[in-house]
């Protein structure tokens, strides 16, 4: 069995695109999914919240108990979590990648935008 894992936005229209692409890109058979309402704009501006900790245990589990071999930080058009513009989602998306890698620098980390057209699409190197 293979496993990833996504921090994701709760918003469900993002769920399925950003699911298939991952299993399909790292032809994995699971995605296990964390969701919160903008997981950007936490885990890039409030590192030391209460809500990022939560994220970090929920990925630890996923990391350390479910084996999975990747991490994907999710962004999406039309957040209510996050109504910030395109742009600024995508560098917090960078920011928050780099966030997990200090934590597991072991795993790939994956920085994701969904689009208006809920196509997933890859940001930054």
């Amino acid at each position: 069995m293979s496993l990833c894992t996504a921090i994701n936005c709760m918003d469900g229209r993002t769920q399925l695109p950003v699911n298939e692409y991952l299993r399909q890109l790292l032809g994995v058979d699971y995605v296990d999914t964390i969701t919160e309402p903008g997981p950007v704009r936490i885990l890039a501006e409030e590192p030391d919240s209460p809500a990022t900790q939560s994220i970090l245990a929920r990925v630890e589990i996923s990391v350390a108990k479910h084996g999975s071999q990747c991490i994907a930080i999710v962004a999406h058009h039309d957040c209510t979590g996050n109504p910030a513009p395109e742009q600024r989602q995508k560098d917090q998306l960078l920011v928050a990648r780099e966030f997990l890698r200090g934590r597991h620098p072991a795993t790939k980390i994956l920085a994701l935008w969904v689009d208006a057209a809920w196509s997933v699409i890859s940001v930054g190197p």
